[in-house]
């Protein structure tokens, strides 16, 4: 649908989907297989995929917390790991992994339905500096950046209540929230640095939030 309305909008370059279950690991070799046989490989890997289920520290289902540890934490590692294998094997060495993470993995809110996820958050703040890290002991010129949205108007709380859609729901119509484009201009000027410039992390929120 959205690569439909991208090419009906006019906008240059191509959106290609590629279908792929995150909780999966052979789903996630897969895609990268068929990126490196239709495309040669990955330049850039904005890891932007996430998820919270309502599961508290105390009584929460640990069918839920393992959901958000398979796609928060290990899709982002093993897509990291291939897309610096797929650099590597090309001799690119500009090529920029982005983490889209979250304010959560930076403070932690008083909301017990979003502990779990910001732990899983937290990991992705130290990913994202471990691999820095990383990289530079490899002697590469690849680059790391988290970027840490609030809130953003996007399907996110309504996975999250998805017993409650009006709960969901008024969590966007309580402030003026992010947009999917604020983030797309983050990423932008991100990639947009010179060589020498890393950005290590953004942190944004609309301006009204509180938290």
């Amino acid at each position: 649908k959205l690569a439909a309305e991208c090419q009906s909008a006019g906008y240059p370059g191509t959106l290609i989907p590629y279908k792929c279950d995150l909780s999966n690991e052979e789903e996630i070799l897969s895609m990268f297989s068929a990126i490196k046989t239709l495309h040669q490989g990955v330049d850039v890997c904005i890891n932007n995929a996430g998820l919270a289920r309502p599961e508290p520290l105390l009584s929460g289902r640990t069918e839920g917390w393992r959901t958000m540890i398979d796609v928060n934490v290990m899709a982002v590692s093993i897509c990291t790991r291939e897309a610096y294998q797929s650099m590597k094997e090309r001799n690119i060495d500009d090529g920029h992994i982005i983490n889209i993470n979250s304010m959560n993995g930076h403070s932690v809110v008083p909301q017990s339905v979003v502990h779990f996820y910001s732990a899983t958050k937290y990991a992705v703040t130290a990913l994202t500096e471990g691999l820095r890290q990383e990289l530079r002991e490899a002697k590469t010129h690849i680059r790391a950046t988290c970027i840490s949205p609030g809130l953003v108007e996007t399907g996110f709380a309504f996975k999250l209540h998805d017993n409650d859609p009006e709960r969901a729901a008024a969590t966007y119509e309580s402030i003026r929230c992010l947009k999917a484009e604020d983030m797309a201009n983050a990423v932008i000027y991100v990639l947009s640095a010179p060589p020498h410039v890393q950005i290590g992390d953004i942190q944004m929120r609309p301006t009204e939030q509180i938290s």
